[in-house]
C-alpha cells in the first residue's frame, strides 16, 4: 500500500509526461516492478478509493451512479501484447466501462467500479450470433453489472438513495427486470421504440398522446457549425407497461411497469432537428417537479465523459508504452483516481465556493499558492476560500478569468496543478532554509 501511495503521489504531480520524466531513477524502477507484479489487481488498486468514495456518499441523500463506456486506441503500439479490436478502425486497444458516483449538483464523489476487456477479432461482424447468447455472455452485461455493484454499496449507505444512470446503450430489458434492493433505482435514456400495453401500442406514440405537463428552457451551447440557442421543451410523463422483446418470446419474460419521461423541443429553428430526450425510470414520476428532477439527473451524465477525457488527454494513457495489456490495466486503475481528483477539484470549486481550500489542498500547497499569487513570503493564518484557490490554480494553468469567460475546466486546472507542484516544492525548500 505504501508503494502504491508513493507511486500515485509521484505520478499525480506530473501525470501528463512519460514515467522517466515524472519519476526519479529509484521511483521508476519501483513503478515498473509494481505494474509488472501479477499479484497487483486493478480492483485492489481501487479498493481504498472506493472505500473513501462510500464515505462521501454517506453524507448526501442522493447519489447518481453514472455508467459509461470508453475505449483506448493503442494502434500506435502494435507490439503491445494482449490487446483486441475496438470500434471503427481501431484494431488495437481495450475497452473500459466505469461507474462514477456523482451528486445531483454534479460533484463527482469517486469511482465505484471499473471493468476492462478486449474484443476478439473473430467476434467482429457477428451480431446475429450474439443475439442468441444470454445476457451474461454478451458485452452488454456491463450495464447489468453496473447496477448490481450498487447492492453491496447500498448496505453501507442505508440512508442514501442510489440511482444508476445510463445513456441509450443501457436500454437493456434485463437491466429493467433485475432485482434491486429498496433505495436503488435506475434512469435510462430510451433507444428502442418498445411495445407497450396501451392503445397506441408503442412507447413513443404512447408518450406523444399524453398531455403536456409543462415547459422548460434549455440553453444549447455553440458546437462547431451549430449556433448557440435557447430551446423551449415540452415535458410529458406517463407510466407504461413495457412488453418484453418479441425476439425473446421463448423465454416467457414478464412485462413490467416503468415511467416514461419526454422532453421535446417546441418550434426549433428551420432546418434544425428538434432536441429530444426520452427517459425510462423505475422511480414513480408523475408531477412536473418529478420530471424536472429526472431530467436534471440525466444531464449529469456529462460528468463521467469529462472524467474519461481527463484520463485520455490529461493522463495520456494512450501514449504510454507498457508492453502488455495487464500493465495497461493496472496503470489505468491508478490513473483513474488521479484523474478523479482533478475533476473533483474543478467541480468542488464551483459548487462549494465558500468552504476553506484546505478540504482540497495540503497546508504547504495553499500557502505556496497564496504567496505565489500575491507576491509575498507571508501566507495568512487561515486557509483562503476554495473558490479563490481554484481560480488561482486555473490562472497558473493559463486561465484568463475575464468577465465573460466560462468557469475554469478540468484541462486548465490540470495544467495549474502541475505548476502548483513545482511552486510547492520550491516553497518547501525555502521554508527549510529559513
Amino acid at each position: 500500500m505504501q508503494r502504491l501511495v508513493a507511486l500515485a503521489r509521484g505520478l499525480a504531480q506530473k501525470a501528463h509526461v512519460s514515467f522517466p520524466q515524472a519519476l526519479s531513477g529509484a521511483q521508476l524502477k519501483a513503478a515498473y516492478r509494481f505494474f509488472d507484479n501479477e499479484a497487483v489487481d486493478p480492483d485492489g488498486i481501487l479498493a481504498s478509493h472506493v472505500a473513501q468514495t462510500v464515505g462521501r456518499m454517506q453524507q448526501v441523500p442522493v447519489v447518481l451512479a453514472v455508467q459509461d463506456t470508453t475505449e483506448f486506441n493503442l494502434a500506435n503500439l502494435p507490439a503491445t501484447e494482449g490487446l483486441g479490436h475496438g470500434t471503427g478502425g481501431n484494431l488495437h486497444g481495450f475497452m473500459l466501462h466505469s461507474v462514477l458516483a456523482v451528486t445531483p449538483e454534479g460533484l463527482p464523489l469517486g469511482v465505484l467500479s471499473m471493468k476492462t476487456w478486449v474484443r476478439a477479432p473473430q467476434a467482429s461482424g457477428k451480431a446475429r450470433q450474439r443475439r442468441a447468447l444470454s445476457i451474461r455472455e454478451k458485452e452488454s452485461v456491463k450495464w447489468l453489472e453496473g447496477l448490481e455493484c450498487l447492492e453491496p454499496l447500498k448496505m453501507q449507505c442505508p440512508d442514501t438513495h442510489l440511482v444508476a444512470v445510463s445513456d441509450r446503450e443501457g436500454d437493456v430489458y434485463d437491466v429493467f427486470l433485475a432485482p434491486r434492493p429498496a433505495g436503488v433505482d435506475w434512469l435510462v435514456r430510451a433507444a428502442w421504440n418498445r411495445g407497450v400495453d396501451h392503445p397506441e401500442k408503442y412507447l413513443w406514440e404512447t408518450v406523444a398522446a399524453a398531455p403536456v405537463l409543462g415547459e422548460t428552457v434549455l440553453h444549447v451551447p455553440r458546437s462547431g457549425a451549430r449556433q448557440a440557442r435557447s430551446a423551449r421543451l415540452a415535458l410529458r410523463c406517463v407510466p407504461v407497461q413495457l412488453r418484453p422483446p418479441r425476439s425473446r418470446g421463448a423465454e416467457a419474460l414478464p412485462s413490467l411497469e416503468v415511467f416514461a419521461i419526454q422532453a421535446l423541443e417546441i418550434d426549433p429553428p428551420e432546418g434544425v432537428e428538434p432536441l429530444e430526450w426520452m427517459l425510462l425510470s423505475s422511480m414513480p414520476t408523475q408531477t412536473l417537479e418529478d420530471v424536472l428532477e429526472r431530467l436534471s439527473w440525466y444531464a449529469r451524465r456529462w460528468t463521467i465523459e469529462s472524467w474519461h477525457r481527463v484520463l485520455k488527454s490529461g493522463c495520456q494513457i494512450e501514449a504510454r508504452q507498457f508492453g502488455t495489456l495487464e500493465r495497461f490495466l493496472r496503470a489505468t486503475a491508478l490513473f483513474a483516481v488521479i484523474g478523479w481528483r482533478i475533476l473533483y477539484a474543478t467541480m468542488l470549486g464551483r459548487l462549494e465556493a465558500d468552504i476553506p481550500c484546505s478540504v482540497l489542498l495540503q497546508s504547504l500547497e495553499w500557502q505556496a499558492l497564496y504567496c505565489r499569487t500575491h507576491g509575498t513570503t507571508k501566507p495568512p493564518e487561515q486557509a483562503p476560500k476554495l473558490s479563490e484557490a481554484v481560480l488561482w490554480i486555473a490562472k497558473l494553468g493559463g486561465y484568463l478569468g475575464r468577465k465573460n469567460d466560462d468557469p475554469p475546466g478540468a484541462t486548465v486546472l490540470w495544467r495549474g496543478f502541475l505548476v502548483l507542484h513545482e511552486i510547492t516544492e520550491m516553497y518547501r525548500i525555502f521554508q527549510k532554509n529559513e
